[in-house]
């Protein structure tokens, strides 16, 4: 495995990936050029991977990958939004084969430039609707819920509010913690734009900061505030709880996980995804790895090392979790979380950035 820096874009990431993901939208007319893997497809030995994810995280994957197949992989590793606006600015000339992406967002915004080859069925039937593509341009690989995290001993299960919107109450001032320079957080802003509209949106994040919410700059010390009784309730991805309790123990856990009610915004489950660009489309290395992160084996490693959901019914979900199809929400393509760059405006305009 090659590790290779990332390029120094982040400065423009952002501004580029909304320009870039606005201009294919908004043209409904535009001619589009879809590859897709064919039969024929061909093998060299290694293909160049961009990675979203921690490098932590992925390089054991990788190291067992390589190891399982022979299969050579360069890696590049930067923040999501920042790779798929690097390949926007690439385009057809972009080295990369595979993007992995940390959110459905970035993935959105690379399958709006037509950048993506469309996958076998083969890769995304495994995956169940609402948690993946519809249009088989990328593949949905892990799961995170987005859940309130709630003080235990402060409050009971029947007293934690089952909407988003029920946190901007009297009763609540003070007492909420969230994360608006978190990821995961701005992907719950954009679906909370694209479920209820851009005003309603808005209204919550203004209410939310006239009611003294308390900003936390990741989802770890959000969790630790709420387990050490400093905050009632806060916005969090499930998954950071279960870290905390394999850490110092389930039972020691003051804080507790209460998911929203369905359909709510704030429930949302996003994705960790990968797509196959266009250039790749007969690349059979690059295929291999992306059929890879639906097997057993790396469905199972993402379980055991981040707690997120499988997304493949015969891996279990950790113990606990409500079941993934609880939480689908059939009104949400999370292709259409790419407009991220609007949430940030809209965050930095209201005073919560």
């Amino acid at each position: 495995m090659t590790a290779l820096r990332p390029a120094a874009v982040a400065t423009a990431a952002l501004a580029v990936l909304t320009l870039s993901a606005c201009s294919t939208a908004d043209d409904d007319t535009a001619a589009t050029s879809v590859a897709t893997p064919s039969e024929s497809a061909v093998a060299d030995g290694t293909f160049t991977l961009y990675a979203g994810r921690d490098q932590e995280l992925i390089d054991p994957l990788i190291e067992q990958f390589e190891s399982e197949t022979g299969i050579g992989v360069d890696v590049r590793y930067a923040g999501s939004t920042e790779l798929a606006a690097l390949l926007l600015e690439e385009g057809d000339a972009t080295p990369a084969d595979v993007f992995l992406s940390q959110d459905a967002g970035a993935l959105g915004a690379v399958g709006k430039a037509d950048m993506f080859a469309t996958l076998p069925e083969s890769i995304t039937e495994k995956v169940p609707a609402g948690f993946t593509s519809t249009d088989g341009s990328w593949v949905g690989v892990t799961g995170r819920a987005r859940v309130i995290v709630y003080d235990s001993e402060q409050l009971s299960a029947d007293d934690v509010p089952t909407t988003v919107a029920a946190l901007t109450d009297d009763q609540w001032s003070g007492d909420v913690g969230i994360a608006p320079s978190n990821a995961s957080f701005q992907s719950f802003v954009t679906a909370l734009r694209v479920l209820e509209g851009e005003d309603s949106a808005r209204e919550w994040l203004e209410n939310m900061k006239a009611n003294e919410v308390q900003i936390y700059a990741k989802n770890t010390p959000i969790l630790e505030a709420a387990n050490a009784g400093e905050i009632k309730l806060g916005l969090i991805n499930h998954y950071y709880w279960y870290r905390m309790a394999a850490e110092i123990g389930a039972d020691n856990m003051r804080a507790q996980l209460a998911f929203p009610e369905s359909g709510d915004a704030g429930g949302i489950v996003n994705v960790t995804g990968a797509g196959l660009l266009q250039g790749a489309a007969d690349d059979a290395d690059a295929l291999a790895f992306v059929e890879y992160l639906v097997s057993e084996s790396a469905q199972q490693y993402f379980v055991d090392n981040t707690y997120e959901y499988p997304l493949i019914g015969s891996v279990s979900a950790p113990e606990g979790l409500p079941a993934l199809e609880s939480l689908t929400n059939p009104e949400l393509d999370l292709s259409d979380l790419d407009s991220l760059g609007d949430t940030t405006e809209a965050l930095v305009e209201v005073g919560l950035l």
